[in-house]
């Protein structure tokens, strides 16, 4: 089935080594030509059955001189109508003998694409390794994974908690409701220190769910208030249950309401 494409940002190297690596060596293209470009995106259509992309490029064929396969006054005499359709034939003839050569060469397009994805992964392994201590490599919590690529920026995103609202909700894909307050040890206003409170609003966890997200969580947060929360800071996250709200049951189904 054909795709449309609907971000005009995206290279088709790029999108089809993201959304389809396995098909790399197989592509054949088809150039409709830069006219489309001026209202179209770069991969105009997207058929990974006939593993076909459809791009609005010129191709080998349209980058050749006019003059090299058809006379400049071959339309001037006779049946002009008879003759446009003959080279029209011709056109689409040519266009196939050259389909090719145009593959392989945007094959090896892709192969560059996913050298240099690559290479820009290494070198952030190698950043976080050598500046911050950290092996991403060999990191098995997918949420850890998700927060350590943004460590070459901790410095500016340290103590943001309304940031780290944001990047919790788009990780985890649900609400996140922060409250920040205060915290202390022992029953006593002195020894108070500042805290934030993180709650993920997750809808429908089963038992096994809940248990398998809340295991993941605990070292999410140590890592979290490690690089990305003031020392002084006390850290909190919570799951709590969607559908029901926390002023009206405290008692919650699954322990939705333990602390992390």
């Amino acid at each position: 089935m054909r795709q449309s494409v609907t971000n005009t940002e995206i290279g088709a190297e790029m999108l089809l080594s993201f959304l389809y690596p396995e098909l790399e060596d197989k592509w054949i293209v088809r150039y409709d030509g830069t006219f489309y470009r001026n209202y179209s995106h770069d991969a105009m259509e997207i058929s990974p059955e006939e593993t076909t992309v459809w791009l609005s490029r010129d191709g080998i064929l349209d980058l050749l001189p006019q003059g090299l396969l058809s006379m400049e006054d071959e339309l001037k005499d006779g049946d002009v109508l008879e003759k446009h359709k003959q080279l029209d034939l011709q056109r689409r003839i040519l266009s196939e003998a050259f389909l090719p050569f145009d593959s392989v060469e945007f094959r090896r397009r892709l192969k560059v694409e996913r050298n240099v994805s690559e290479l820009l992964s290494d070198k952030l392994s190698y950043i976080l390794r050598t500046f911050f201590g950290f092996d991403i490599d060999a990191e098995k919590n997918p949420y850890i994974r998700e927060f350590a690529v943004l460590l070459p920026y901790v410095r500016h995103w340290r103590g943001d908690f309304e940031m780290i609202r944001r990047l919790l909700s788009a990780i985890f894909g649900c609400e996140v409701v922060r409250r920040d307050g205060r915290y202390a040890e022992e029953d006593s206003t002195r020894a108070w220190i500042p805290s934030v409170r993180f709650e993920l609003l997750v809808p429908d966890l089963s038992a096994e769910e809940y248990k398998a997200l809340h295991r993941d969580i605990l070292p999410l947060r140590d890592f979290l208030a490690e690089w990305f929360i003031p020392a002084e800071v006390r850290l909190e996250i919570l799951l709590k249950q969607h559908s029901v709200s926390p002023e009206l049951c405290k008692n919650m189904i699954l322990d939705y309401n333990t602390e992390l």
